[in-house]
């Protein structure tokens, strides 16, 4: 494996960047037939000097978020069946009462993915780790799969099957100085070439697995990824006798400190001791030294003890007598990969077609991310998990640039093992974008939470004395009303009464015009979009494999004009989807207007009598059926208005030019006044209304791992015309639902203490009637995708799939909460409000 290997001149996937997950995408793609590989690295194999090479190499399974959890499981598999996982076992105590009951949210969250865990008193604490000080903490939260791997090992031995396949040319010690796109005539550019120190290789697909130089491999042909490099402190402190007794790397369970954000592993005779506790430190990509100029490699900066001191101190704490006498030894400045929302950067670049993106992604989850992008590479979508969350082309243009991206890691470092609600809203890179309303939603105290750099209306205080009139309660946990306010649940029964008016300036509206409009978006919708001019079409789009890849509204304005309307947290990721799919003839233009226009929502009892007297139009729902586009002239002022409704209620979506949006709030809020009109923010949209429905959300209910028939959302025919995913769609009709989407609603919600608790749906586990986890058929769990109050039912809502057998109404199930568990029934239908929809249509 030298760099010495001739470099050919043409391959079907290059993979730039030799740590875990390149040297593992090498053997995956192998596998699946992929038989013209290369793989390159500017440095020397097996440890080309990235980050791989002084990583920690310890895994912790057990993570909120679903998708990093699928990734880290199946790494652990993987590096299980390449016999380099030492299983070890770790914990990970408490300093505070508010980390264990963070310790009790991940027993939840380990339970959903079916990692066993315990929580331990510090006393158990102690006994299986002796040198940990019992006195200093209040529990602990113990796993016994946490184990250590040998990284460069796993790199080395995936690289040498996919050459014992002859399927692989390694070329280290080689750099990369170019990549070359070609123009395509639909605007977009695609990759046609690699070039090195030594040639041009021509290539079919590229695949950025850089680390900390990924973004400016990307650069090179003017695609971005969004990652920072950043500094994680390390340093061995030893020798330690009790430690080089076990004489072996790793002889005594791991302890990640959380409270004082650091983690504490045996690393042969010396306790290392790794920290995010210290101040951010970001490096530029460019000013990573090169190896020549690097004391060890180009990722192991020197150490900046000052920063360090600190947290000495607090390791000396835990570890008590341990630590006696100990000195720094090795310590390192390491450097890892930050991003914006601290996710991974995985996945087809937006800017250039097929340039890859495997970036930012942490020793625990590599060789999973690794099989993942060679399932998408090969199948055009990942069979292992849904990639919503890491997907590249997720971001808008700001999130992909320096400042934003800096900003972000600055502030995530320090929550790295921090305590995060999954309500909890950033604080730098704010005030991005704003809807043309904003100066009147602000006007009202409009309190904003952001959407990929949207700033949207939560809730408004202006309405806090509807709490008051409409008896709403107050949750007695902080935890459970953090993040949220009774106000949402106020003005959700004043629009059910009266009429609310809500801002929908951050949907994402793409124009699609030309004579092969109709063809390209039956070539890219699940259900029919031939319909009249004036029609609306919900539909989902599917990827190949039959799952959801979008969920969007299409109106027909014209025979070849149609608008796309989706929410703003997947507007940069569908429009990457549209534009990835245009025919190259030219014959289809594809327009994002989202910040040209505005769109508002008027729903309610009272909805088209208010519109009524600002309107010349017959508003009535013969004359203005559900599901109708109409051009409409409201107080002068020319808009689209579409009778549809995301919340159950009779009214429209309203769409008008930007510059005229204040005039036209301005006259609905006038009108408004007679009937009752009060401002309705997203907590109603898209959570209490939506979920009273039974309405699905978009990375939520709707991922990739589920498809229409067990959505519900299956029409009676599935269309003539083709599309993506439609082969795949037809054999999950055929073969039916493994699990189906269900409303749940909480019988009781008293915890051991007697006091309510209200699920923040944040993949909470439903268990079955004796306790037991439930997984279906095709190994997926059972979970809450969306938790609510249902104020019009008087019930808190959940949302999940659940086995048929599970999913008759009536059916009683417990959910798991914070470790204890609440009774809860399947409703009898999905919507519990208005379930005919007779309210939409009045």
């Amino acid at each position: 494996m030298s760099g010495r290997a001739p470099q050919p001149t043409a391959a079907s996937v290059a993979v730039i960047g030799a740590g875990i997950v390149g040297s593992c995408l090498v053997e995956h793609l192998a596998r699946r037939g992929w038989d013209d590989l290369v793989l390159i690295d500017k440095g020397p194999l097996p440890d080309p000097g990235g980050s791989t090479g002084h990583a920690s190499n310890f895994i912790f399974p057990t993570d909120h978020d679903r998708e990093v959890a699928m990734l880290t499981l199946e790494s652990q598999r993987q590096y299980e069946a390449l016999g380099v996982q030492t299983t070890c076992g770790g914990a990970e105590v408490a300093r505070t009462e508010a980390r264990m009951e963070e310790l009790r949210r991940r027993m939840t969250s380990a339970r959903a993915w079916g990692i066993e865990a315990e929580l331990l008193t510090p006393g158990e604490v102690a006994e299986r780790i002796p040198f940990v000080n019992p006195d200093v903490i209040v529990g602990g939260f113990w796993t016994p799969s946490v184990s250590v791997v040998d990284a460069v090992r796993a790199g080395t031995l995936m690289r040498e099957r996919a050459l014992s396949r002859g399927a692989l040319t390694v070329l280290d010690n080689t750099a990369v100085t170019g990549l070359e796109v070609a123009a395509l005539r639909r605007g977009r550019r695609r990759l046609r070439a690699v070039l090195t120190a030594r040639g041009r290789i021509e290539v079919e697909h590229a695949v950025i697995a850089c680390g900390v130089w990924s973004p400016l491999v990307a650069e090179m042909a003017g695609a971005s990824i969004p990652l920072t490099p950043a500094v994680h402190q390390m340093a061995d402190l030893g020798p330690v006798d009790v430690l080089l007794a076990t004489g072996n790397e790793i002889g005594h369970p791991i302890v990640r400190d959380m409270d004082a954000f650091m983690y504490e592993r045996q690393s042969h005779e010396a306790m290392e001791v790794g920290s995010y506790a210290h101040r951010p430190i970001l490096v530029r990509p460019e000013e990573i030294p090169s190896r020549e100029a690097s004391e060890l490699s180009p990722t192991e900066m020197p150490f900046t003890g000052d920063d360090f001191a600190p947290q000495f101190a607090r390791a000396r704490e835990i570890m008590g007598e341990l630590l006696e006498g100990a000195e720094i030894g090795y310590a390192i400045n390491g450097l890892l990969s930050l991003t914006p929302d601290a996710q991974p950067v995985l996945g087809e670049t937006a800017e250039v077609a097929n340039l890859w993106s495997a970036a930012a992604v942490w020793i625990k989850e590599g060789p999973g991310a690794a099989r993942l992008m060679a399932e998408w590479i090969t199948h055009g979508h990942p069979r292992l998990c849904d990639p919503h969350g890491s997907d590249v082309t997720r971001f808008q243009p700001h999130e992909r640039t320096r400042r934003h991206v800096r900003a972000r890691a600055r502030e995530h470092f320090n929550k790295t093992y921090g305590i995060v609600h999954p309500r909890e809203q950033w604080e730098s890179g704010r005030g991005v974008n704003y809807s043309a309303l904003h100066a009147r939603t602000e006007a009202l105290g409009a309190v904003y939470y952001e959407a990929r750099g949207w700033e949207r209306p939560q809730w408004y205080e202006s309405n806090a004395g509807l709490v008051e009139r409409y008896g709403v309660a107050e949750r007695p946990h902080e935890w459970d009303r953090r993040w949220w306010s009774p106000i949402i649940e106020a003005e959700h029964l004043h629009l059910r009464e009266k009429v609310g008016v809500v801002d929908l300036g951050a949907f994402q509206i793409f124009d699609v015009s030309g004579p092969g409009a109709l063809a390209y978006l039956e070539g890219m919708a699940a259900n029919a979009c031939d319909r009249p001019p004036g029609t609306s079409i919900y539909t989902p789009l599917l990827t190949p494999d039959g799952g959801f890849r979008a969920d969007l509204t299409i109106q027909r304005l014209a025979a070849d004009h149609f608008r796309i309307v989706t929410g703003a947290f997947d507007g940069a990721r569908d429009a990457a989807w549209f534009r990835k799919h245009l025919p190259d003839a030219g014959s289809v233009r594809f327009e994002d207007l989202s910040e040209g226009m505005c769109a508002l929502g008027v729903w309610g009892p009272r909805a088209e009598a208010l519109l009524g007297t600002i309107s010349g139009a017959k508003l009535s729902q013969a004359a203005f059926p559900y599901a109708s586009v109409r051009d409409v002239p409201l107080d002068g002022i020319p808009t689209t208005m579409c009778r549809i409704s995301y919340v159950g209620e009779s009214g429209w979506e309203i769409y008008v030019a930007a510059p005229l949006a204040p005039r036209m709030w301005d006259a609905v809020w006038e009108a408004g006044r007679a009937f009752g009109l009060r401002p309705v923010g997203a907590g109603v949209y898209g959570t209490t209304g939506r979920m009273e429905k039974g309405y699905a959300l978009m990375g939520a209910e709707l991922t990739s791992e589920y498809s229409p028939v067990e959505a519900g959302l299956a029409r009676p025919r599935v269309k003539r015309a083709d599309f993506i995913g439609r082969a795949a769609y037809l054999e999950a009709r055929e073969a039916g639902p493994a699990a189906v989407l269900r409303t749940l609603t909480m019988d009781s919600h008293a915890d051991a203490s007697g006091l309510a608790r209200f699920p923040t749906g944040g993949n909470e586990p439903l268990l079955g009637p004796d306790g037991e986890r439930i997984v279906d058929a095709r190994g997926r769990e059972s979970r809450v995708t969306s938790a609510g109050m249902g104020p019009s039912v008087g019930k808190y809502l959940l949302m999940a799939y659940l086995p048929p057998e599970f999913a008759a109404p009536g059916t009683r199930l417990r959910a798991l909460y914070m470790n204890e568990t609440f009774p809860v029934t399947v409703a009898a239908d999905t919507a519990l409000f208005d379930p005919s929809g007779a309210r939409m249509r009045s």
